[in-house]
């Protein structure tokens, strides 16, 4: 029997393992915010110990996690060294948006109906807790291999940035691989995706009473016209196409809105929160600016047809600048082992593309570190549900997605 064959079939004897597994780290809330992430990590370094993997755990300063808006975080890292070589690292973030309404099944049950997981992160990324473990396992108890070294890099803020995850470890030292492999999809293998902008704007007027709406500035009005400003700036971004399959061009959205204080009130000051998705070819200190002159433009145009008391000023902050994650040319040995396999597994063309999400992958890339995503989700995010109402995984998805896990490690270290 093939080294293949013995891998698949030892998956297949502890599916039912891994399964469990996968329940109860999905049993187990991370909400992000609150980002309070570090019970999920210490039963997760428990859970690991006891399949015989212990892992170092890296619990975060308290001020860098409260400085990034989090409650607590504590990253694992599981070593396995076999002998000179390669060093591949497998990353997957255990942080989730909350879950939200909508939910026809408990968000942290696990529940499973018709061969599918229902759950918060049993697509986005718990599941490549279980994937990349069991592969891990596999690969040991079948190829035995006697070159390189395999690193399971599970963290905690992907939804925040990745910089006290997997940027806090780079940065440290605390890791330093060859080539590694984040969780992702099974029916592509991401090479690319885009980079993502997000600032904080701060509308500020004066509050008034209703009664007299004349005495106050209303910042609500003036943030209304910020957004249309905006939102004709997006309206020009489609004309801007990427070259990378799978990625078409830059967007805008305005995902959070806050201000006033009653019905009876005229708002003193409104705040939104922008996010901005800029694809490979952009360049991200150019979008910044771009942002900034469209929003002072704005504000320019709007108190020039008021009288100077019912001027509007604001406040613009960087919450977050991730950058594109680009094709590295060392990443082929990763790209043709998991197209290969993952081609024989699903009995289908595996693609590699670029997807418009952005990850926490770009911290391993921006290093020079070849990467690609790849794992246990389905063949999109729409169907996921990843980041809405009953969020799922496909059970077939999990099992045949580690097997090619499992296999591409086999070749990469042989």
């Amino acid at each position: 029997m093939s080294t293949y064959a013995q891998l698949d079939q030892w998956i297949d004897a502890h599916f039912d393992e891994q399964v469990r597994f996968l329940q109860e780290l999905v049993r187990i809330p991370t909400d992000t915010p609150p980002g309070n992430n570090t019970p999920h990590a210490l039963r997760t370094a428990a859970l690991l110990e006891g399949m015989g993997l212990p892992s170092q755990r890296f619990e975060i300063p308290q001020a860098e996690v409260q400085a990034q808006g989090l409650t607590s975080i504590t990253n694992l890292i599981v070593k396995r060294h076999y002998g000179d070589g390669l060093v591949i690292a497998l990353n997957a973030h255990g942080d989730v948006v909350p879950p939200g309404e909508g939910w026809t099944h408990d968000p942290y049950g696990g529940e499973i109906v018709d061969g599918q997981m229902f759950g918060r992160a049993t697509a986005v990324s718990k599941c490549d807790f279980s994937t990349f473990t069991f592969a891990l396992r596999a690969l040991e108890a079948v190829a035995k291999p006697s070159k390189g070294q395999v690193e399971l890099h599970f963290t905690y803020d992907e939804e925040f940035g990745g910089e006290v995850g997997p940027g806090w470890l780079l940065s440290h030292g605390h890791t330093q691989p060859d080539l590694m492999i984040a969780a992702g999809f099974s029916y592509q293998v991401i090479t690319a995706h885009n980079g993502c902008l997000q600032m904080e704007v701060t509308v500020h007027g004066k509050m008034a009473h209703a009664a007299i709406p004349d005495s106050g500035i209303d910042a609500l009005q003036g943030a209304v016209a910020l957004l249309n400003a905006l939102y004709a700036q997006n309206a020009l971004y489609k004309h801007i196409r990427s070259n990378v399959e799978g990625i078409s061009h830059p967007y805008l959205n305005v995902g959070l809105i806050e201000g006033g204080t009653n019905t009876n009130v005229i708002p003193g000051k409104v705040v939104f929160k922008l996010d901005r998705r800029m694809i490979p070819e952009e360049d991200p200190v150019q979008v910044e600016a771009s942002i900034r002159d469209v929003l002072t433009k704005a504000v320019e145009d709007y108190n020039a047809s008021r009288e100077a008391r019912h001027a509007i000023h604001i406040d613009v902050r960087r919450m977050l600048m991730a950058h594109a994650m680009k094709p590295l040319p060392g990443n082929k040995p990763l790209v043709n082992a998991l197209q290969q396999h993952a081609s024989d597994i699903f009995g289908e063309p595996i693609p590699a593309v670029g997807t418009p999400l952005y990850t926490d992958v770009r911290l391993y890339v921006e290093r020079g570190i070849p990467g690609v995503i790849y794992g246990a989700g389905p063949r999109t995010v729409l169907e996921s549900h990843a980041k809405r109402a009953d969020e799922r995984l496909n059970l077939d998805d999990l099992r045949r997605a580690t097997k090619v896990i499992a296999r591409s490690l086999s070749d990469l270290l042989r």
